[in-house]
């Protein structure tokens, strides 16, 4: 493993991304993330590919300060005005996000894809990790979870060929689309600023690829703390539930399961769907943050009083069992 003084965070245990210390009262935050399309929108689609490029920050504690555009297009194939709405979508978050570009690179491919190199700013003193809960901390997320089943019923109905056409028929309904897509393209900005008005925060990771257990698996995995969730608690998109009884799936909700089940005890009472959400993997999903009891209940007030409405307190921190969740339904 390479090592260096000023690397305050590398490769060790899974972060949201790496921190750089440039001197004592400066770090950087570098992260990467691209994907292919996961709705028929491309303006949508480029932003839903910066929100969850700059999430890795926000999660870290920092602020996003420069990004780089990583992009691939079929451009023999593909209408070239599908990349310009791509774009324009992704430039408009940044903006948003207060985030400057300054660059790109893009090539050729089959099919296309987007998303950002980002870098961002915080002292190296404030950096979060997603270790570091106590037992007793209360464990908060932000967003619902279901995008990744969401995002199946589309590609189900379409492929990946067909995803920038405007469909007639889809497994998920055009309500659940809609409220997949505004939590996609919500950035993390506001609730990590409200998070950092906190005077203890603990921990914090963002819920992504390996959905809300395998994200809470890197928080308690090797540690001196458990973990506990209480499954009924958990928010998710109103629809979800029947995608999943149908058997629309994300091939990476299988593989997050296999990946993470030695570290799960789950209830006999909670249901398979309900597990299957929890291990659904999450695009710019919300912020999961771990932090003494009192202060969570603060901060859920705060952040349901600026628009945060669905962000809720889900499980919390306990002694034992040391490096492992328990799941309880209700």
């Amino acid at each position: 493993m390479i090592s260096d003084p000023n690397l305050i965070v590398g490769m060790e245990h899974a972060e949201d991304a790496g921190v750089y210390k440039l001197r004592d009262d400066l770090a950087i935050i570098q992260t990467v993330d691209f994907f292919t399309p996961i709705v028929d929108e491309p303006y949508t689609f480029g932003q839903i590919a910066v929100t969850n490029a700059l999430s890795d920050v926000y999660a870290m504690g920092g602020r996003p300060l420069t990004a780089v555009n990583i992009v691939c297009f079929p451009a023999k194939t593909m209408d070239m005005s599908i990349l310009r709405q791509i774009l324009q979508g992704g430039l408009d978050k940044m903006r948003e996000a207060g985030v400057l570009l300054i660059g790109g690179h893009s090539v050729q491919d089959e099919e296309p894809k987007y998303g950002l190199s980002v870098i961002g700013v915080i002292h190296p003193d404030r950096v979060l990790l997603n270790r570091g809960s106590r037992a007793g901390d209360k464990l908060i997320l932000t967003k619902p979870l279901g995008t990744g089943i969401v995002s199946t019923a589309l590609k189900g109905s379409s492929g990946i060929k067909g995803i920038f056409k405007k469909l007639l028929q889809r497994e998920a309904s055009e309500a659940l689309v809609a409220r997949s897509t505004a939590c996609m393209t919500t950035l993390n900005k506001k609730a990590a600023e409200l998070m950092l008005e906190m005077p203890d925060i603990h921990a914090c990771t963002d819920v992504t690829g390996f959905g809300f257990l395998g994200h809470a698996c890197e928080m308690v995995e090797d540690a001196d703390v458990g973990m506990l969730i209480h499954a009924s608690s958990v928010p998710f998109f109103p629809g979800v539930k029947e995608l999943v009884e149908k058997g629309i799936v994300p091939g990476g909700l299988e593989r997050n399961r296999q990946y993470r089940s030695k570290l799960i005890e789950a209830a006999p009472s909670c249901p398979d769907w309900m597990v299957d959400i929890m291990f659904d993997p999450q695009t710019a999903g919300g912020l999961l943050i771990a932090l003494p009891e009192m202060q969570a209940e603060t901060l859920i007030g705060r952040m349901r009083s600026n628009g945060i409405a669905e962000a809720t307190i889900v499980g919390e921190i306990i002694s034992k069992p040391k490096g492992k969740i328990r799941v309880l339904y209700p």
